[in-house]
C-alpha cells in the first residue's frame, strides 16, 4: 500500500487513519509545485486531478481523504473502525466521514474568505451552524457515534484539530475535550511522527 502525500495538505489525516488501522504501508511526497505533480503513473490513476492525499492498495486506487477513511476501515477493519453496512449506525458513520468535506470545510473556507453566508443557498448552512452542529452530536459522548471511535472521528477531530490549531474553534467544552482525545490516541501519535519525518 502506497501513500501518496504532500506537506500542509489534508494528507495527515491519511497517516492517521493508516495508523489507526495498523497497516502497513509506504509512503511518497508528491510535489505540487509543478504542472503534473508526481509525474507518475501511479499516482495519476489513484488522483487524475493531481490532488493528495491519495492511495494506491493493489489494484484499488483513489484520491480524497473521506474516501481513503472509508476504503480503509471496511477493507481493514469492518466492525471496528468502520459500522459493517447492515448495522443501523451505518446512515450515521456516512454522513459523519463526510461532514468535513462537504459542510466543515467549505463553511471553514467562507469564514476565512470573509466570505458573507446564504443559508438558503449553500448545502453547508453557514459556520455557526456547522460549529452546532457538531457540537450538539457530541454531547454525553466520547466519539461521534458514542463509545466506538471509527473513521468518522479521523475525519471530524482532524477538522476540530485544524480549527483549534488556527484559532478558529469557538470557545466549546464539547469540541475542545474532543479534540484532545483525538490529539492523544496512539495512532494520531505516530501519524504525526511519520509526517514529521519525511
Amino acid at each position: 500500500m502506497k501513500l501518496f502525500w504532500a506537506p500542509q495538505t489534508r494528507s495527515p489525516r491519511a497517516f492517521w487513519m493508516l495508523e489507526e488501522a495498523g497497516v502497513n504501508y509506504e509512503s511518497e511526497i508528491v510535489d505540487l509545485g509543478t504542472d503534473q505533480p508526481g509525474d507518475n503513473g501511479e499516482f495519476l490513476e489513484a488522483s487524475p486531478m493531481g490532488k493528495v492525499p491519495a492511495l494506491k492498495d493493489g489494484d484499488a486506487s483513489m484520491s480524497e481523504s473521506a474516501a481513503i477513511c472509508i476504503y480503509i476501515a471496511d477493507r481493514y477493519c469492518s466492525g471496528t473502525l468502520a459500522p459493517m453496512p447492515v448495522h443501523p449506525s451505518r446512515g450515521k458513520f456516512l454522513y459523519w466521514c463526510m461532514y468535513t468535506p462537504a459542510v466543515v470545510e467549505p463553511a471553514m473556507s467562507e469564514k476565512l474568505n470573509n466570505v458573507e453566508s446564504n443559508k438558503a443557498r449553500s448545502g453547508w448552512g453557514d459556520f455557526d451552524t456547522m460549529i452546532k452542529t457538531f457540537d450538539d452530536a457530541l454531547e454525553g459522548h466520547d466519539w461521534i457515534l458514542g463509545d466506538q471511535f471509527t473513521a468518522a472521528d479521523v475525519m471530524l477531530g482532524s477538522s476540530a484539530i485544524f480549527m483549534r490549531m488556527f484559532n478558529m474553534l469557538p470557545n466549546s467544552h464539547n469540541l475542545d475535550a474532543y479534540a484532545d482525545r483525538c490529539v492523544a490516541r496512539p495512532a494520531y501519535e505516530r501519524a504525526m511522527a511519520a509526517v514529521e519525518a519525511t
